[in-house]
């Protein structure tokens, strides 16, 4: 199966998953409920099948715990910083070694989208940014990712620098700046190539608006 049918299949699954939520959260009487529930259970079986071999079906039980209210998708922050030279600043993150990213992560709880990025990329680059503009708000669906557990929207800022020098954090093994044109080889759970030529397209360009999806 190619990877974009792979990514429909997906989709219909993590669909599946959210409908079968909301009919345990709001089931009426123990038939449905026990109805909803092996609908839950046959599609964490599915994706347990489709996704990382890493994630086994316990864990993904953890991450599809029961719900308390209407289920909604994730939301991750993505900063694009670029130097002089309009080369991009880009992290190893220890958990995908080889692989690298621009910096970012999920959103916190209690913070802005803004202030996650500002946090994030503190924390994984030692740099004291600004937050210029919302550059673009990928929805991972209609991008050839690998196959994920979660439904995200990806957020991407452009950052500028205030303050700081380029370090390694505990989690982070290394941080680099890179030509548009070398790039070096993407941790595709989190950015893909296309993606980051657009964030540079429409960070030089400065009538550009925000790309949405």
């Amino acid at each position: 199966m190619d990877n974009k049918k792979l990514a429909e299949l997906l989709n219909l699954v993590k669909r599946n998953l959210a409908l079968s939520d909301l009919g345990i959260l709001y089931a009426h009487n123990g038939y449905d409920d026990e109805r909803y529930r092996e609908l839950k259970e046959i599609n964490l079986e599915i994706l347990d099948i489709l996704t990382d071999e890493n994630i086994t079906l316990d864990k993904l039980h953890d991450f599809y715990l029961p719900i308390s209210e209407y289920p909604t998708p994730k939301v991750e922050v993505r900063g694009l910083l670029l130097n002089e030279n309009d080369e991009v600043l880009m992290v190893e993150e220890k958990l995908d070694p080889g692989k690298w990213s621009i910096p970012g992560g999920w959103c916190d709880i209690g913070f802005s989208p803004k202030e996650v990025m500002i946090k994030e990329m503190k924390e994984e680059t030692g740099l004291d940014v600004e937050i210029v503009k919302v550059l673009a708000i990928f929805d991972k669906k209609f991008h050839n990712h690998p196959a994920d557990t979660f439904y995200t929207y990806k957020i991407a800022f452009l950052c500028k620098k205030l303050d700081g020098n380029l370090k390694t954090t505990f989690d982070i093994t290394n941080v680099k700046f890179f030509k548009l044109d070398n790039l070096p080889p993407l941790s595709t759970y989190r950015i893909l190539e296309e993606q980051i030529k657009t964030l540079v397209n429409l960070a030089k360009d400065e009538n550009s608006k925000t790309y949405f999806e």
